[in-house]
Protein backbone atom coordinates (compact mmCIF):
# COMPACT_ATOMS: atom_id res chain seq x y z
CA UNK A 1 0.00 0.00 0.00
CA UNK A 2 1.26 3.29 -1.23
CA UNK A 3 2.12 6.07 1.35
CA UNK A 4 2.16 9.47 0.56
CA UNK A 5 3.34 10.32 3.90
CA UNK A 6 6.32 7.66 4.39
CA UNK A 7 9.06 8.16 6.88
CA UNK A 8 7.03 10.28 9.62
CA UNK A 9 6.17 8.62 12.71
CA UNK A 10 3.47 9.92 15.75
CA UNK A 11 5.20 9.10 18.86
CA UNK A 12 2.56 10.42 21.54
CA UNK A 13 -0.28 12.40 22.08
CA UNK A 14 -1.24 13.83 25.53
CA UNK A 15 -3.96 16.24 26.93
CA UNK A 16 -3.93 18.50 29.56
CA UNK A 17 -7.05 17.89 31.11
CA UNK A 18 -9.54 20.00 30.52
CA UNK A 19 -11.35 21.90 33.24
CA UNK A 20 -13.88 24.65 33.37
CA UNK A 21 -13.18 27.86 35.36
CA UNK A 22 -9.38 27.17 35.40
CA UNK A 23 -6.87 29.42 37.32
CA UNK A 24 -4.38 29.23 34.66
CA UNK A 25 -2.98 30.93 31.50
CA UNK A 26 -2.93 29.88 28.17
CA UNK A 27 0.75 30.02 27.94
CA UNK A 28 0.88 27.61 31.04
CA UNK A 29 -1.35 25.02 29.28
CA UNK A 30 0.61 24.87 26.02
CA UNK A 31 3.38 24.57 28.31
CA UNK A 32 2.22 21.80 30.33
CA UNK A 33 0.87 20.05 27.06
CA UNK A 34 4.86 20.00 25.42
CA UNK A 35 6.49 19.42 28.32
CA UNK A 36 3.99 15.77 29.10
CA UNK A 37 4.16 14.78 25.43
CA UNK A 38 7.82 15.21 25.18
CA UNK A 39 7.99 13.33 28.48
CA UNK A 40 5.88 10.71 27.41
CA UNK A 41 7.85 10.06 23.93
CA UNK A 42 11.23 9.48 25.82
CA UNK A 43 12.18 13.00 24.02
CA UNK A 44 14.70 15.81 25.70
CA UNK A 45 13.64 19.15 24.41
CA UNK A 46 17.10 19.44 22.91
CA UNK A 47 16.52 17.19 20.60
CA UNK A 48 12.97 19.17 19.27
CA UNK A 49 13.87 21.22 15.91
CA UNK A 50 10.14 22.12 15.37
CA UNK A 51 6.91 23.51 17.27
CA UNK A 52 3.46 24.28 15.58
CA UNK A 53 1.01 25.82 17.62
CA UNK A 54 -2.79 26.87 17.43
CA UNK A 55 -4.35 28.78 19.73
CA UNK A 56 -7.18 32.06 20.16
CA UNK A 57 -5.94 32.92 23.47
CA UNK A 58 -2.28 33.11 22.99
CA UNK A 59 -2.06 36.88 21.08
CA UNK A 60 0.15 38.83 21.74
CA UNK A 61 2.64 35.74 22.21
CA UNK A 62 3.25 33.15 19.14
CA UNK A 63 4.94 29.92 18.33
CA UNK A 64 8.36 31.37 18.72
CA UNK A 65 7.13 33.16 22.34
CA UNK A 66 6.21 29.48 23.05
CA UNK A 67 9.25 27.61 21.89
CA UNK A 68 11.26 30.36 24.21
CA UNK A 69 9.27 29.71 27.19
CA UNK A 70 9.64 25.79 26.43
CA UNK A 71 13.96 26.12 26.08
CA UNK A 72 13.25 25.12 22.52
CA UNK A 73 15.93 26.14 19.86
CA UNK A 74 13.96 24.73 16.52
CA UNK A 75 14.51 25.12 12.81
CA UNK A 76 10.71 24.77 11.96
CA UNK A 77 8.45 26.88 13.34
CA UNK A 78 4.69 27.37 12.62
CA UNK A 79 1.52 29.56 13.84
CA UNK A 80 -2.14 28.29 13.10
CA UNK A 81 -5.48 29.87 13.33
CA UNK A 82 -8.30 27.16 11.49
CA UNK A 83 -9.73 26.17 14.93
CA UNK A 84 -11.55 23.18 14.39
CA UNK A 85 -9.29 22.31 11.22
CA UNK A 86 -6.44 23.22 13.03
CA UNK A 87 -5.08 20.13 14.34
CA UNK A 88 -5.03 18.27 10.75
CA UNK A 89 -3.68 21.22 9.56
CA UNK A 90 -0.59 21.37 11.51
CA UNK A 91 -0.09 17.33 11.13
CA UNK A 92 -0.10 18.29 7.79
CA UNK A 93 2.45 20.54 7.45
CA UNK A 94 4.47 19.22 10.23
CA UNK A 95 4.80 15.72 8.21
CA UNK A 96 6.00 17.55 4.98
CA UNK A 97 8.84 19.42 6.77
CA UNK A 98 9.76 16.13 8.19
CA UNK A 99 9.90 14.67 5.07
CA UNK A 100 11.65 17.65 3.38
CA UNK A 101 14.50 17.60 6.12
CA UNK A 102 13.32 20.79 7.49
CA UNK A 103 13.21 19.07 11.01
CA UNK A 104 13.52 15.47 13.00
CA UNK A 105 11.69 16.07 15.94
CA UNK A 106 7.99 18.13 15.75
CA UNK A 107 5.55 19.02 18.69
CA UNK A 108 2.38 20.21 17.79
CA UNK A 109 0.53 21.90 20.94
CA UNK A 110 -2.86 23.83 20.75
CA UNK A 111 -4.97 25.12 23.62
CA UNK A 112 -7.06 28.37 25.08
CA UNK A 113 -7.81 29.49 28.51
CA UNK A 114 -10.88 31.38 28.48
CA UNK A 115 -11.96 34.22 30.90
CA UNK A 116 -15.14 35.46 30.07
CA UNK A 117 -14.42 38.80 28.46
CA UNK A 118 -11.56 36.49 25.91
CA UNK A 119 -14.70 34.10 24.74
CA UNK A 120 -17.16 37.43 24.24
CA UNK A 121 -14.02 38.55 22.28
CA UNK A 122 -13.78 36.23 20.62
CA UNK A 123 -17.31 35.56 19.14
CA UNK A 124 -17.84 39.05 18.35
CA UNK A 125 -14.33 39.44 16.15
CA UNK A 126 -14.37 35.80 15.14
CA UNK A 127 -13.53 37.65 11.83
CA UNK A 128 -14.34 41.06 9.61
CA UNK A 129 -17.56 39.19 8.88
CA UNK A 130 -18.68 38.39 11.60
CA UNK A 131 -17.42 41.79 13.22
CA UNK A 132 -19.14 43.75 10.47
CA UNK A 133 -22.27 41.84 9.37
CA UNK A 134 -23.43 39.46 12.51
CA UNK A 135 -22.33 41.02 16.00
CA UNK A 136 -24.24 44.19 14.80
CA UNK A 137 -27.15 41.39 14.97
CA UNK A 138 -26.37 40.60 18.68
CA UNK A 139 -27.00 37.31 17.19
CA UNK A 140 -25.01 35.67 20.42
CA UNK A 141 -22.23 33.73 18.18
CA UNK A 142 -22.90 30.53 16.02
CA UNK A 143 -25.15 29.12 18.25
CA UNK A 144 -28.58 30.49 16.05
CA UNK A 145 -26.18 29.81 12.70
CA UNK A 146 -26.58 26.05 13.49
CA UNK A 147 -29.87 26.10 14.74
CA UNK A 148 -30.80 27.39 11.21
CA UNK A 149 -28.71 24.57 9.31
CA UNK A 150 -30.05 21.53 11.69
CA UNK A 151 -33.81 22.85 11.14
CA UNK A 152 -32.60 22.55 7.03
CA UNK A 153 -30.77 18.71 8.45
CA UNK A 154 -34.28 18.20 9.86
CA UNK A 155 -36.55 18.71 7.10
CA UNK A 156 -33.71 17.16 4.36
CA UNK A 157 -32.80 13.76 6.18
CA UNK A 158 -36.01 13.66 7.54
CA UNK A 159 -34.64 13.57 10.98
CA UNK A 160 -36.05 14.65 15.03
CA UNK A 161 -34.62 16.06 18.08
CA UNK A 162 -34.83 12.37 19.24
CA UNK A 163 -32.42 11.58 16.66
CA UNK A 164 -29.70 13.98 17.55
CA UNK A 165 -30.78 13.00 20.89
CA UNK A 166 -29.48 9.58 20.78
CA UNK A 167 -25.86 11.04 19.47
CA UNK A 168 -25.44 12.96 22.51
CA UNK A 169 -26.33 10.02 24.93
CA UNK A 170 -24.31 7.83 22.79
CA UNK A 171 -21.05 10.76 23.58
CA UNK A 172 -22.34 10.94 27.13
CA UNK A 173 -21.73 7.27 27.58
CA UNK A 174 -18.45 7.18 26.12
CA UNK A 175 -17.41 9.62 28.05
CA UNK A 176 -18.41 8.21 31.50
CA UNK A 177 -15.38 5.54 30.73
CA UNK A 178 -13.32 8.81 30.33
CA UNK A 179 -11.19 10.05 33.46
CA UNK A 180 -10.77 13.48 31.70
CA UNK A 181 -14.47 14.09 30.09
CA UNK A 182 -15.67 17.52 31.88
CA UNK A 183 -18.98 15.70 31.77
CA UNK A 184 -19.59 12.36 32.85
CA UNK A 185 -22.35 12.11 34.50
CA UNK A 186 -25.32 10.07 32.49
CA UNK A 187 -27.28 11.68 30.13
CA UNK A 188 -30.87 10.22 28.75
CA UNK A 189 -32.89 10.96 25.81
CA UNK A 190 -35.36 12.36 28.09
CA UNK A 191 -33.68 14.26 29.70
CA UNK A 192 -32.38 16.13 26.35
CA UNK A 193 -35.69 16.57 24.95
CA UNK A 194 -36.36 18.67 28.71
CA UNK A 195 -33.13 20.71 28.58
CA UNK A 196 -33.46 24.30 28.18
CA UNK A 197 -33.31 26.29 24.73
CA UNK A 198 -30.53 27.61 22.88
CA UNK A 199 -31.78 28.55 19.76
CA UNK A 200 -34.64 26.20 18.28
CA UNK A 201 -34.10 23.24 17.74
CA UNK A 202 -30.71 23.21 19.68
CA UNK A 203 -30.57 22.24 23.76
CA UNK A 204 -28.21 23.21 25.95
CA UNK A 205 -26.89 19.22 25.45
CA UNK A 206 -26.36 20.26 21.35
CA UNK A 207 -23.48 22.96 22.35
CA UNK A 208 -20.19 22.30 23.04
CA UNK A 209 -19.31 23.55 27.00
CA UNK A 210 -16.45 26.09 26.95
CA UNK A 211 -13.18 24.82 28.81
CA UNK A 212 -9.59 25.29 29.11
CA UNK A 213 -6.83 23.02 28.29
CA UNK A 214 -4.63 21.83 26.03
CA UNK A 215 -3.33 18.84 23.64
CA UNK A 216 -0.15 18.10 21.98
CA UNK A 217 1.34 15.35 19.51
CA UNK A 218 5.05 14.55 18.81
CA UNK A 219 6.14 13.48 15.40
CA UNK A 220 9.95 12.07 14.58
CA UNK A 221 11.36 9.81 11.46
CA UNK A 222 10.18 6.94 11.30
CA UNK A 223 14.15 5.56 11.68
CA UNK A 224 14.58 7.18 15.02
CA UNK A 225 14.45 4.95 17.97
CA UNK A 226 13.83 5.16 22.30
CA UNK A 227 11.05 5.99 22.53
CA UNK A 228 10.26 6.17 26.29
CA UNK A 229 6.24 4.78 25.34
CA UNK A 230 6.70 0.91 24.39
CA UNK A 231 3.50 1.86 21.71
CA UNK A 232 3.95 1.55 18.37
CA UNK A 233 3.95 4.68 16.24
CA UNK A 234 1.28 5.74 14.24
CA UNK A 235 1.74 6.02 10.25
CA UNK A 236 -0.30 9.27 7.82
CA UNK A 237 -1.84 7.10 5.46
CA UNK A 238 -3.62 9.90 3.99
CA UNK A 239 -4.76 12.99 4.38
CA UNK A 240 -6.77 15.70 2.59
CA UNK A 241 -8.14 19.30 3.04
CA UNK A 242 -10.72 21.72 1.54
CA UNK A 243 -10.91 25.31 1.99
CA UNK A 244 -14.15 27.71 1.20
CA UNK A 245 -15.73 24.72 -1.22
CA UNK A 246 -18.65 26.78 -1.37
CA UNK A 247 -17.95 30.09 -0.86
CA UNK A 248 -20.56 30.33 1.92
CA UNK A 249 -23.07 29.93 -1.48
CA UNK A 250 -24.00 26.40 -0.12
CA UNK A 251 -27.07 25.36 1.97
CA UNK A 252 -24.71 24.26 4.70
CA UNK A 253 -25.54 20.43 4.85
CA UNK A 254 -22.48 19.29 2.85
CA UNK A 255 -19.18 20.01 3.58
CA UNK A 256 -15.78 20.39 1.98
CA UNK A 257 -15.37 16.85 2.70
CA UNK A 258 -17.84 15.75 0.52
CA UNK A 259 -15.14 16.99 -2.29
CA UNK A 260 -11.96 14.92 -0.70
CA UNK A 261 -13.84 11.88 0.37
CA UNK A 262 -12.69 9.92 -2.61
CA UNK A 263 -9.41 11.22 -3.06
CA UNK A 264 -8.81 10.61 1.04
CA UNK A 265 -9.81 6.65 1.24
CA UNK A 266 -8.09 5.98 -2.31
CA UNK A 267 -4.48 7.87 -0.81
CA UNK A 268 -4.76 5.12 1.85
CA UNK A 269 -6.07 1.82 0.22
CA UNK A 270 -9.01 1.84 2.39
CA UNK A 271 -12.41 2.48 2.96
CA UNK A 272 -15.00 3.32 5.50
CA UNK A 273 -15.67 -0.33 6.69
CA UNK A 274 -12.28 -1.01 7.31
CA UNK A 275 -12.11 1.92 10.29
CA UNK A 276 -11.76 0.77 13.97
CA UNK A 277 -12.09 4.35 15.53
CA UNK A 278 -13.56 7.69 13.98
CA UNK A 279 -13.24 11.44 15.95
CA UNK A 280 -15.38 13.76 13.66
CA UNK A 281 -15.02 17.03 14.77
CA UNK A 282 -18.02 17.72 16.98
CA UNK A 283 -19.47 21.05 17.15
CA UNK A 284 -23.00 20.87 16.89
CA UNK A 285 -24.97 17.52 16.37
CA UNK A 286 -25.92 18.16 12.73
CA UNK A 287 -22.17 18.56 11.99
CA UNK A 288 -21.51 15.72 13.33
CA UNK A 289 -24.02 13.57 10.95
CA UNK A 290 -23.11 16.27 7.80
CA UNK A 291 -19.65 14.58 7.93
CA UNK A 292 -20.25 11.22 8.29
CA UNK A 293 -22.78 11.70 5.41
CA UNK A 294 -19.87 13.04 3.58
CA UNK A 295 -16.95 10.97 4.19
CA UNK A 296 -19.17 7.60 3.22
CA UNK A 297 -19.93 6.40 6.92
CA UNK A 298 -24.01 6.30 5.53
CA UNK A 299 -23.79 4.10 2.32
CA UNK A 300 -27.48 4.55 1.96
CA UNK A 301 -28.16 8.20 2.98
CA UNK A 302 -30.97 7.46 5.40
CA UNK A 303 -29.49 9.18 8.60
CA UNK A 304 -31.96 8.50 10.96
CA UNK A 305 -31.40 4.89 10.94
CA UNK A 306 -28.19 4.37 11.42
CA UNK A 307 -27.63 7.04 14.04
CA UNK A 308 -30.47 4.59 15.62
CA UNK A 309 -28.69 1.14 14.61
CA UNK A 310 -24.95 2.38 14.75
CA UNK A 311 -24.61 5.17 16.91
CA UNK A 312 -27.05 4.42 19.84
CA UNK A 313 -26.18 1.24 20.12
CA UNK A 314 -22.39 2.36 19.95
CA UNK A 315 -21.78 -0.61 17.33
CA UNK A 316 -20.17 2.14 16.00
CA UNK A 317 -16.99 3.55 17.39
CA UNK A 318 -17.70 7.10 17.13
CA UNK A 319 -15.70 10.29 19.54
CA UNK A 320 -15.23 7.54 22.09
CA UNK A 321 -13.34 10.48 24.46
CA UNK A 322 -17.28 12.14 24.56
CA UNK A 323 -16.22 13.99 22.09
CA UNK A 324 -16.41 17.77 22.63
CA UNK A 325 -20.09 17.65 23.54
CA UNK A 326 -19.05 15.64 26.90
CA UNK A 327 -15.19 16.51 27.44
CA UNK A 328 -15.78 19.98 26.19
CA UNK A 329 -14.18 22.42 23.79
CA UNK A 330 -11.10 24.58 24.68
CA UNK A 331 -10.55 26.94 21.88
CA UNK A 332 -8.03 25.39 19.36
CA UNK A 333 -7.47 22.45 21.65
CA UNK A 334 -10.41 21.26 19.84
CA UNK A 335 -9.04 20.54 16.28
CA UNK A 336 -6.18 18.34 17.88
CA UNK A 337 -8.71 16.54 20.57
CA UNK A 338 -9.99 14.03 18.02
CA UNK A 339 -6.52 13.55 17.29
CA UNK A 340 -5.54 12.63 20.79
CA UNK A 341 -8.04 10.46 20.89
CA UNK A 342 -7.80 8.63 17.87
CA UNK A 343 -3.91 7.81 18.58
CA UNK A 344 -4.59 6.89 22.29
CA UNK A 345 -6.99 4.25 21.18
CA UNK A 346 -4.54 3.32 18.40
CA UNK A 347 -1.80 2.59 20.76
CA UNK A 348 -4.19 1.04 23.06
CA UNK A 349 -4.22 3.26 25.89
CA UNK A 350 -7.58 4.46 26.10
CA UNK A 351 -8.47 1.94 29.33
CA UNK A 352 -12.04 1.26 29.91
CA UNK A 353 -12.72 2.97 27.05
CA UNK A 354 -10.40 0.91 24.93
CA UNK A 355 -11.72 -0.09 21.62
CA UNK A 356 -10.32 -3.36 21.35
CA UNK A 357 -7.39 -4.48 18.59
CA UNK A 358 -7.92 -1.15 17.25
CA UNK A 359 -5.69 -0.37 14.29
CA UNK A 360 -6.77 2.22 12.06
CA UNK A 361 -8.72 5.30 12.76
CA UNK A 362 -10.02 8.03 10.94
CA UNK A 363 -10.55 12.19 12.32
CA UNK A 364 -11.90 15.44 10.70
CA UNK A 365 -11.62 18.57 11.84
CA UNK A 366 -14.10 21.44 10.48
CA UNK A 367 -14.40 24.87 11.31
CA UNK A 368 -13.83 28.79 10.71
CA UNK A 369 -17.25 30.11 9.96
CA UNK A 370 -17.72 32.87 7.96
CA UNK A 371 -20.57 34.24 8.55
CA UNK A 372 -22.86 31.17 7.54
CA UNK A 373 -20.78 28.03 7.48
CA UNK A 374 -17.40 26.59 8.43
CA UNK A 375 -14.72 27.49 5.39
CA UNK A 376 -12.21 24.36 6.46
CA UNK A 377 -12.77 20.89 6.57
CA UNK A 378 -9.79 17.97 6.82
CA UNK A 379 -9.68 14.60 7.46
CA UNK A 380 -6.57 12.19 7.96
CA UNK A 381 -6.57 8.20 7.97
CA UNK A 382 -4.21 6.73 10.52
CA UNK A 383 -2.70 3.22 11.24
CA UNK A 384 0.12 2.02 13.38
CA UNK A 385 2.87 1.03 12.23
CA UNK A 386 2.45 -2.53 13.53
CA UNK A 387 -0.98 -2.94 11.41
CA UNK A 388 -0.99 -5.53 9.16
Amino acid sequence: MMNDFAGVSIVAALEVPYRRHAKTTTATLLGQAIAGALRRAGIDTREVDGLGVASFTLSPDHAIDIAWRAGLSVRWCMDDCQGGASGINLLQHAARAIQAGDASVIVLVSGDHFEPKDFTSLVERYNVATRDYLTPLRTGGPNPLFAMLTQRQMAARNLRREDYAALCVAQRAWASLNPQAVYREPLTVEAYLDAPMVADPLCRFDCVPVVSGANALVLTTTQRKGCADAAPGVAIRALRASYNFDHQQGDGLATGLRQIRDDLWGGAGRDPADMDVVSVYDDYPAMVLAQLDDLGFVPDGDLGSWIRQRIATREFPLNTSGGQLSAGQAGAAAGMHGLVEALTQLRHGAGARQVEGARRALVSGYGMVEYRYGMCANAVILERQDAP
